[in-house]
């Protein structure tokens, strides 16, 4: 039986970058929040009580690879090189061999490139399914050692709700009290190299002592979020707008929508969110915009809600 997760756009509100470490990783501070739009990936596991040539995975299952991906979507043609998806399920399967083999199958909604942590998004996705096709022999926890070695976003994308993230993104702190509202999403189609941008950013040497990671409670309150972000930015907007100039006119188009509260590049970009009260405010923002800009990548969806995984 297949089964299903959405591998939730990841979105950073600010992202403070400390300076660059002794591993050649940059010492970060990240408020993080995932709208309600992603990809979707499905797994299908291989049952190894059926037998062989009786199911669909059979003839996989018996090959040198435990697992298979099928891609598909408006940006599958944007991925190259080995997936994240098949890394960090061979990563798992390599740690607990009672986990499933089994086919995956990716539908690329989010564009590729994009500041939107889609890559550790699916991997993550990926990981979820492996936990959730065991019935609980192996726990999310028990996988969440793997994500370090994955990637710096894959420990936050694997619980998908909003968090502190610091350290190189292993260290997380959930935040409490995010309010529910609306976000609207816009890529002027241009992608930006994260290893660019970081290099870009030119980032002197971190010195200091690692901190705790913040612990924050906005107890419900939008205009708390609000106020918090706003005294804050994202560090990579400068050099990423060097590598991608045309982003520069997505954020100053954000910025004059009505009842927008924050506009800001996520992560490395050139993903642009604004921020808005509430979705529906996001939602009619975003179906003008993408008449206004129909070359550009646009959609809404919502911040804090239901949509985060457990």
């Amino acid at each position: 039986m297949r089964i299903r997760e959405i591998a939730w756009a990841k979105l950073n509100l600010t992202l403070e970058v400390l300076g660059r470490r002794d591993d050649g990783f940059h010492e970060l501070r990240s408020l993080v929040a995932f709208a309600g739009v992603g990809d979707s990936l499905e797994f299908l596991p291989y049952d190894p009580d059926v037998p062989s040539g009786a199911s669909e995975l059979a003839e996989a299952s018996n090959s040198s690879d435990a697992f298979a991906l099928d891609i598909e979507g408006p940006f599958a043609k944007g991925l190259s090189g080995e997936n994240l998806i098949l890394i960090a399920a061979r990563a798992a399967k390599d740690r607990f061999p009672q986990l499933n083999s089994g086919t995956f199958r990716l539908v690329k909604t989010l564009p590729v490139a994009a500041g939107l942590g889609g890559g550790s998004a699916d991997a993550a996705a990926a990981l979820r399914l492996l936990v959730q096709a065991k019935d609980d022999a192996v726990s999310l926890s028990d996988v969440a050692v793997l994500a370090p070695e994955l990637g710096s976003d894959v420990a936050v994308c694997l619980h998908g709700k909003p968090a502190m993230m610091s350290g190189r993104g292993e260290r997380i702190e959930a935040v409490k009290g995010f309010p529910q509202c609306g976000v609207l999403l816009a890529n002027p189609g241009v992608k930006l190299s994260t290893a660019e941008v970081y290099s870009g950013l030119r980032a002197e040497r971190f010195e200091g002592q690692e901190e705790p990671v913040p612990r924050l409670d906005f107890e419900g309150s939008f205009e708390r979020l609000i106020d918090y972000a706003s005294r804050r930015s994202n560090d990579l907007e400068p050099a990423a707008l060097r590598l991608a100039p045309e982003v520069q006119a997505v954020l100053s188009t954000l910025g004059s929508l009505a009842r927008v509260r924050l506009v800001r590049l996520s992560g490395s970009g050139a993903t642009c969110l604004a921020v808005f009260p509430s979705p529906r405010e996001a939602l009619r923002a975003a179906i003008l915009l993408a008449e206004r800009e129909p070359d550009w990548w646009v959609t809404a969806g919502m911040l804090g809600g239901p949509h985060a995984a457990p």
